[in-house]
This record gives C-alpha cells, structure tokens and sequence, in this order.
C-alpha cells in the first residue's frame, strides 16, 4: 500500500489537514486506533463543541517557543473556519462573546469535517494500530495492523495525554523521541483542583454552587502572581471547578496558593463601609446573599464567626471581611489529572519544526500537528482554532 500522506490521527487536527492535502491532489490515508474518529470532538463543550474563538492571537497560547504559533494562526484565521462551517448549513451559537458553539451537536461538526474528507478523497481506517514507522529514502514506511505502508509523508495529529479514556496515550511523544526531537515536559492543562481535609469537606457541602470570581495563582516560592481570569467558579465534592479554576491551572504549580476575589470589580471594603452607614441594622448575611449564592453567603458566616447587623461591626472586622471575600486564599492539593484535563501542557519542542510546513527540520517526510505540539491554548475555543489553523498549514504544504 503506497500513498503520499498518512495521517495518524483522525481527530480535529488530522482530519483538517487530510481534507486539505486531499483537495490539493494528494492520495491521504488516515489512520485511528479507536473505534471512532473524533471522539473528543464528540465530548467537548459539553457535548456541542466550542468549536473557535472570534478573539483567536497568538496571546492566548502557552508555549516554551511562544512565536512558533503565529504563522499558521495568521494564515487560516476563526473566520475561515466559521466559513465552512456556514457553506455546511451547520447552525452554531455564540455563547459567550466570541466563543461558538454547534447549535445542536458536536456530531454535526464531526460529520461535517468526515464529509469534507469524503468530498477531498481521503481514505479512513479506524481501529488501527501502528507499531513502526521508519525512513526508507526519501519517504516513510509504516507497520500496522493492516500490513506495512510506504507514505511519501507520514503527519502525527495523535493528540496529547488527555482523557485517556478518549483513548490519549504518549504515542506521537514516542515517534518524536525516536527521530531525536525533544519532547517538553507535560502536565495536565484546563483541569479542576482538588482539596483536602476541611477545605475539600467545605467544598464538598458546596457541591454545585457557582458563582463568578477573579482568580489568581501565587507562587509557593516567590508569592508573585501567575495570571489572572475573571470567569465563574464552581464547587465539586472533590474541590473547585468552573472556567475560572480550569483557566488558571494552567498556570497553577504545585505548591502555589489561588488568590480568589468573591466579588470582583469592586472596593469590598467601601462597599462594606456604605452599606453599614445607609442600612446599618441589616443583617451581614443579608448584606453577602444579595451578592453571592445564598449557600455561600451562609457558609463563609458559618466559617467566620456568625451572623449580626451591620451597625455591630468595626472598621477592623470590615477590612476582615473585605480580605476573606477579595482575596480568599486556598491551596489546592493538586488536580484532577488527566483524567478530566481537557488538554496537554507541553509536549514536542517546535524549535525543531517549521512553523510553515510542520515537517521536522532534515525531514521533510515527518511532521506533527495539532496538541502533540507543544502549544496549548486558553480555555474558549482557542485549541480548536489550533486544531484547523495547524491542520491546513501542514495540508497545503504536503
């Protein structure tokens, strides 16, 4: 079996790129070893697929080699994405600004990208498993499950270590290392923290209170902040989720505290100070459930001292209160792992591919695209928008 491209991987990476070499003429094969092609498609965005992100720049990317991103996300931009979208007739939705989502399923945007493979004369092959890949001339050959396969170029679009129940393992790390490129070190990225002992108990009768919070990561060693994201917060029986906890653990390190303001945007303390002067026989209780989830209005008096009128309390217990609400700290445990990580910190170093074809540098005949790369995107769409953007890069210059 001979063909100009093998594409291993058949998620949203590689099935953009197989469509593209396929409409330039190429003969594409893609391979997948589950039984399904984009099962993380499938699942992401609660089953409907944050498919880009309007706002997509390079800012939003963490990456050892930060520059590395920039031509390809210049090239095939959110808009051309949401181009073929609309030439499909798929109905998508804007949740958050910016962010777009399929209006009904993430398995109408999977068919769309299968149709688009069809329509370009690409071949799939699930369940497939590749055992060896070698350079034989100036091509590749490839050991399956179903016989060895010469390939003029062989593309790895195999994902990170993510949901390894989606069926993510190390394999494109593997085939990076073997021909001789470094591969950074890697962690779970948009993920959920956990707690223990009495935070993780507090959190746990918390369980599915969300509200919105800004949220920094200071560091263990310095106490210098890591980032920081206005998003809504979540409680679980395990700890602290929600947009705000996923987008700051990509920045979190063991070790480090979450500096979490309650209520963002605003002087607690004048507030405070405000409310006790105009309505000074209100309850502090009263005062925190008409900002914050009655469940945890009543849970920080429970945590700090009981209840009582406003008029009762000094300056010193003001500037208290505005503390623990502005910036409640927490160190968290650790995370979830990869378990329920939506993505891969880290991965292949890009200082040895190009950042226009993503062929390896001396081989022209391998290259990787898409999460094995190391580049990660914020939580929003961003991934995908690496997904399609590295995809066609790599596909037109097959």
């Amino acid at each position: 079996m001979t063909y100009d491209v093998v594409i291993i991987g058949a998620g949203a990476a590689g099935l953009m790129c197989a469509s593209t070499a396929g409409y330039a003429g190429r003969r594409v094969l893609v391979i997948e070893h589950a039984n399904k092609a984009g099962k993380k498609i499938l699942m992401s965005g609660g089953g409907r697929c944050n498919f880009t992100n309007l706002a997509t720049s390079p800012a939003n990317f963490y990456s050892a080699n930060p520059h590395f991103c920039i031509s390809a996300l210049k090239r095939y931009r959110p808009e051309h994405f949401v181009d073929l979208v609309e030439r499909h007739a798929l109905e998508y939705v804007e949740k958050s600004p910016g962010q777009l989502f399929c209006a009904d399923s993430a398995k109408d945007l999977l068919a769309l990208l299968l149709t688009e493979c069809e329509w370009a004369g690409v071949t799939t092959r699930l369940k497939t498993s590749v055992s060896r890949i070698e350079r034989v001339g100036e091509g590749m050959r490839l050991s399956t499950s179903m016989g060895v396969i010469d390939a003029g170029a062989v593309v790895v679009a195999t994902g990170g270590l993510s949901i390894p129940t989606m069926g993510a393992t190390g394999f494109g790390y593997d085939v990076a290392r073997q021909f001789g490129l470094a591969v950074t070190d890697t962690r779970p990225a948009l993920v959920p923290f956990t707690l223990t002992s009495q935070w993780k108990a507090r959190a746990e009768a918390l369980s599915g209170v969300a509200c919105d919070v800004a949220v920094r990561s200071l560091s263990g060693a310095t106490g210098k902040p890591r980032g920081e994201y206005r998003e809504p917060m979540l409680f679980t029986h395990r700890g602290l989720s929600g947009p705000a906890m996923l987008q700051i653990s990509s920045v979190w390190e063991p070790g480090d505290e979450l500096a979490i303001d309650l209520l963002p945007g605003r002087d607690t303390y004048e507030t405070l100070c405000a409310a006790r002067r105009d309505t000074p026989k209100r309850q502090l209780s009263t005062w925190l459930g008409e900002r914050l989830p009655r469940r945890l209005a009543q849970a920080l008096i429970e945590w700090h001292g009981g209840d009582g009128v406003l008029a009762e309390r000094s300056n010193a217990e003001l500037s208290a209160w505005a503390q623990r609400l502005g910036e409640w700290r927490v160190k968290p445990a650790g995370t979830e792992g990869w378990r329920t990580a939506e993505v891969t910190m880290g991965g292949i170093d890009t200082r040895a591919i190009s950042s226009r074809s993503f062929a390896v540098e001396g081989l022209p005949a391998l290259r990787f695209i898409g999460e094995v790369l190391d580049v990660t995107g914020e939580l929003g769409g961003y991934n995908f928008q690496w997904a399609w953007a590295s995809g066609v890069a790599c596909g037109n210059a097959l």
